[in-house]
């Protein structure tokens, strides 16, 4: 898998988005199925470390996270971040491993409790996350795979190029890139397949972003990005993106544009072992 390139800086910019944005729905059914002993948690293309410091202080006893990513800058940021909450909740031992994350395999979760990601599985293709499942259920271990886009956004005011940017972007989302064929949108529905395939518990919970004037730095980072891929993806909308985007900026600017971006959180519970 080649990994996209997320700056410390955009990851730092959406973290407030997606902390206030994960789905706490699916804790409670996580926290009744992990064992009582110190967890191991396995942090797939972990950033920055967002999804540690989220989860690390709702979960119980001593842990140890075991940080995968394949940018060695934000593998260590991660790891200092995480090593520093120490005092503050749980003791969290950290470790990291650079390394391709569609790799992993059963044998490489054995003794792992729970596998997690945030923004991950929309990258993959149907095979990787079939892998990932896989790999999961036969380690026995639980997944809580967060803020995966769902395909929907909704802009308030709405504007006539609305639908044709968001058709454009999921279209992208779902490109084939390098011989590989990315789940975008359609990724939650295929993992909760593969996995409820091999006997795991699948729930899934809306975690959507809900931006307003007060995220404007973030909307406007995210508008670029969203009309960039459109355009991208489909050129002959260039000509109608530029004046879309200025004008979408000029609102969000104002403090009179209102956005929510639709995600979903999953969690899979693996059955006990035949």
């Amino acid at each position: 898998m080649t990994e996209h390139r997320y700056t410390p800086e955009w990851l730092a910019l959406r973290e407030p988005a997606d902390t206030a944005a994960r789905a706490d729905v699916l804790l409670p059914p996580l926290l009744a199925h992990l064992p009582l002993a110190p967890l191991v948690v396995r942090d797939l293309g972990c950033g920055t470390g967002a999804m540690g410091r989220w989860l690390s202080p709702r979960l119980p006893g001593p842990q140890h996270w075991i940080l995968h990513d394949n940018d060695p800058e934000l593998l260590a940021l991660a790891a200092a971040s995480l090593g520093e909450r120490n005092g503050h909740g749980p003791k969290v031992v950290v470790s990291a491993e650079r390394r391709d994350v569609t790799g992993l395999r059963a044998e490489d979760l054995a003794g792992t409790s729970l596998v997690t990601a945030s923004a991950l599985l929309d990258l993959l293709t149907a095979g990787e996350v079939d892998a990932l499942a896989a790999a999961c259920v036969e380690a026995g271990c639980a997944a809580l795979l967060g803020i995966s886009v769902a395909g929907r956004v909704e802009l308030d005011p709405a504007d006539p190029l609305d639908p044709e940017i968001a058709a454009a972007f999921d279209d992208h989302q779902r490109r084939v890139t390098e011989g590989r064929r990315l789940l975008g949108p359609d990724a939650v529905a295929v993992a909760a397949t593969a996995f409820a395939a091999r006997g795991a518990t699948v729930r899934t919970a809306a975690s959507p972003w809900r931006l307003g004037p007060e995220h404007r730095a973030l909307t406007a980072e995210w508008l670029r990005g969203w009309a960039g891929a459109a355009v991208e993806q489909r050129p002959d909308l260039a000509p109608d993106a530029g004046p879309y985007l200025r004008r979408r900026l000029a609102a969000c600017t104002e403090g009179g544009l209102r956005v929510t971006v639709h995600h979903d959180d999953l969690l899979a519970l693996p059955g006990p072992r035949p």
